[in-house]
């Protein structure tokens, strides 16, 4: 393969990397809202939304290099892609508008009028959630217009949010302490059976749904080599499970606070995996391959140039913020 040849690949690759990256950061801050109505407690929803406040912003930076690349090096695709999914990308881009001017409002507010502010970050939150796992299983599905792709989209619009509200949870437990991160850790409890029955229950209708990902994931000897992908993914999940129930991950004896969220990430980083190689070479399933959606060879090796410049400016403020950010969260107050 030459290097015209693997421009393409290369593109699709970082255009899922930035995707996963997005739906990794962005999971838990989306969670934590999913959350927010879960405590009564004034205080504690101002902690919550303190936690995520200096990382949302570089949080959806992941979302805007994800679909800049879709837009600029998959041109043929974007149109088919974005055509389909154009309610439910309005309906996403609602709910973070919504989730983003409650972020600010909530705390700026009078007393009275908090409570409103508080319901609409939570419901932005909950938007943008089922809307982005609608549009991932019409994805997964390959845009199909069929009534079990329809039952798919359903399905994983229902597992996405409470796999974020996991990832929420953990977040939580890393960065609040006290009676807030004993209630995260009972919240990831109650989250942690339905994220496994979602996930087993795309894994067992994703192949039934598609011949494409069943030849993939379930001929000999694939297999075989495919097994430690669903044994890392299970693993890491009873691991979770049984660190919740461990007193190294809460008060001061806490100093495993970090895993429970490494553990969820880990999860998430398997299935990306495992979705990268179901889809593979297709940047829609079964349609369009990345070598017939990508643009000419000249516009991608330029294109490039911009991902060399921006790519690593991205991850160094990434890093940056939460190096800067790192620690237990406080409330912020507003002069």
């Amino acid at each position: 393969m030459d290097f015209n040849t693997f421009l393409p690949v290369l593109f699709w690759l970082l255009m899922g990397t930035a995707m996963l990256v997005y739906v990794i950061l962005d999971g838990y801050d989306l969670g934590v809202g999913l959350l927010l109505p879960w405590t009564k407690d004034d205080a504690e929803r101002d902690l919550m939304v303190a936690s995520i406040g200096p990382f949302w912003d570089a949080n959806e930076t992941w979302l805007v290099l994800g679909v800049g690349l879709l837009l600029v090096a998959f041109p043929k695709a974007q149109g088919v892609v974005l055509g389909a999914l154009y309610l439910p990308v309005a309906a996403m881009l609602l709910g973070l508008i919504v989730r983003g001017v409650a972020f600010d409002f909530r705390v700026k507010a009078h007393a009275q009028h908090k409570p409103l502010w508080n319901r609409l970050f939570a419901a932005g939150s909950l938007l943008a959630s089922v809307s982005q796992g609608w549009m991932l299983g019409r994805y997964v599905m390959g845009l199909a217009d069929t009534p079990a792709a329809w039952v798919f989209a359903a399905l994983i619009a229902v597992a996405l949010p409470v796999t974020y509200a996991l990832l929420g949870a953990c977040w939580l437990i890393l960065k609040t302490e006290g009676a807030l991160q004993a209630k995260a850790v009972q919240w990831a409890k109650l989250a942690w059976p339905a994220m496994v029955v979602a996930l087993l229950a795309v894994s067992v209708v994703t192949p039934l749904f598609s011949a494409t990902v069943r030849e993939r994931w379930f001929s000999f000897p694939n297999v075989l080599a495919l097994l430690p992908v669903p044994v890392m993914s299970g693993l890491a999940l009873v691991a979770l499970r049984g660190l919740l129930n461990s007193h190294r991950i809460v008060g001061d004896a806490g100093k495993l606070c970090w895993l429970p969220m490494v553990l969820a990430i880990g999860v998430m980083l398997v299935g990306g995996m495992g979705l990268a190689y179901s889809l593979y070479p297709y940047v829609v399933l079964d349609q369009i391959t990345v070598w017939q959606a990508a643009s000419a060879p000249g516009s991608l090796k330029m294109l490039l140039v911009g991902v060399c410049i921006s790519l690593p400016a991205i991850a160094a403020y990434t890093v940056f913020v939460y190096r800067v950010f790192g620690g237990k969260a406080q409330t912020w107050h507003y002069a």
